[in-house]
């Protein structure tokens, strides 16, 4: 099935209160969207691609007179994701960032405690943690599948140790069998960014530690163009995080009725995603399904051409475990060299086609070495983060498109 990147004409009509239930109000006609500027390059890396309805949904949320926080298709969203992974309660936040910030509120977290997490990784992983004065203790991942290396994790923990965050990369799960008894009495959290309905034998990601976070930002595999959600797995922190989300005050229990007016109680910030962004992001989720396949016809389409031109080139596919479902989140080469990436990129580039790098090494990183992160530190993640090469990948690609991507990689003899 090959979509139009385009966005479609779109017309309010036969609008619901609720999957099923026509609103009283009127129907409202809205004028066709014009036909995008043309996009250059010609093949991006990612457009984002709405194609169930979601505008529908933006349209009845609208017609509700609430388009903050906490609406209708806010408690649509987290009800979903709670019924569909198996957490035991899931809060739509702006960002996956501020999900993990509030992670590390939720963990009371001081100066000198410390927190291990992966260097292959982004920012925020490590700076949601460093913003509460934790100690960031950078950790190296595994060659085959670029997650966090269980045998690293064992040999930094402390007695300071607070939390040991992983991130499943790629939608393809850490080696939770090894990790989950290392982190036994210490606060595992997830960064499943990457990795909403995965699974690691048979268990969805998000659910093995106490905490777990998603994103939902433009680039991952369901969006509202951005934000995330936090999944708790440890009801002691349910009411805590509750605060937190809704700037520091009961008012989630004052919704429910449990107390006739709200107030502050504690540290909190605006963490509650718009109503406007759940009823894109429900669109979505009900198209999970339809999602998944085309990504995993996309993924099973770069591994299939690409696979003998790999092995004649040196060049290495992404790993994935029997043990782990993947969510076809990227398709990633690692290239021989340095040069050889960069010369792949431009090669790439002069045919219209936006291929980037990924994760920098955080320990060699400015703010890292303040850490005390030095060169040589986590020798995997400096090797791979200057080899690896991202390909094309959203929910749109057109099979013809993707046919020329592969086409100019099979070109390139660097």
């Amino acid at each position: 099935m090959e979509l139009s990147p385009a966005l479609p004409s779109i017309a309010y009509s036969g609008l619901r209160n609720s999957p099923g239930a026509p609103l009283d109000s009127p129907r409202k006609q809205l004028p066709a969207l014009q036909t995008p500027l043309e996009v250059h390059p010609a093949i991006p890396f990612n457009r984002p691609s709405f194609f169930g309805r979601e505008m529908e949904y933006i349209g009845e949320a609208m017609q509700r007179g609430h388009a903050a926080g906490d609406g209708f298709y806010t408690g649509c969203c987290q009800r979903l994701i709670e019924e569909a992974t198996g957490t035991q309660k899931a809060l739509l936040t702006t960002s996956c960032t501020h999900a993990l910030e509030m992670c590390g509120l939720l963990l009371e977290l001081q100066a000198g405690d410390e927190v291990i997490v992966p260097s292959f990784t982004f920012v925020t992983t490590a700076n949601a943690f460093a913003l509460r004065g934790a100690k960031i203790v950078f950790a190296d991942i595994c060659p085959d599948t670029l997650n966090i290396d269980p045998a690293c994790i064992a040999a930094l923990i402390t007695p300071r140790t607070k939390a040991i965050v992983v991130v499943h990369y790629a939608g393809v799960a850490c080696s939770m069998d090894a990790i989950v008894p290392l982190a036994a009495g210490i606060p595992l959290i997830e960064d499943n960014a990457h990795g909403l309905f995965g699974k690691y034998r048979g268990r969805q990601l998000g659910t093995f530690g106490a905490l777990a976070t998603q994103s939902f930002h433009e680039t991952k595999n369901l969006s509202c163009g951005e934000g995330g959600a936090l999944l708790i797995n440890d009801p002691r922190f349910n009411e805590a995080a509750e605060i937190i989300r809704e700037k520091g005050t009961d008012r989630s229990r004052f919704l429910r009725g449990q107390v006739d007016k709200y107030t502050w109680t504690g540290l909190g910030s605006s963490y509650v995603m718009s109503d406007l962004l759940a009823a894109i992001l429900y669109g979505q989720l009900e198209s999970r399904e339809e999602i998944a396949a085309m990504r995993r016809r996309v993924w099973h389409a770069y591994q299939e051409g690409l696979a003998g031109w790999a092995r004649e080139n040196g060049v290495k596919l992404p790993h994935v475990p029997p043990e782990c479902e993947q969510t076809h989140h990227m398709f990633y080469l690692i290239l021989p060299s340095l040069a050889c990436r960069q010369a792949l990129i431009a090669h790439l580039r002069a045919r219209s086609i936006l291929s980037v790098f990924h994760y920098q090494s955080l320990h060699c990183s400015p703010a890292g070495l303040n850490f005390g992160g030095r060169p040589g530190q986590c020798p995997v993640t400096e090797n791979v983060s200057d080899r690896l090469l991202r390909l094309p990948f959203y929910n749109g690609l057109a099979q013809s498109d993707q046919a020329r991507v592969i086409e100019a990689v099979l070109d390139f003899r660097g």
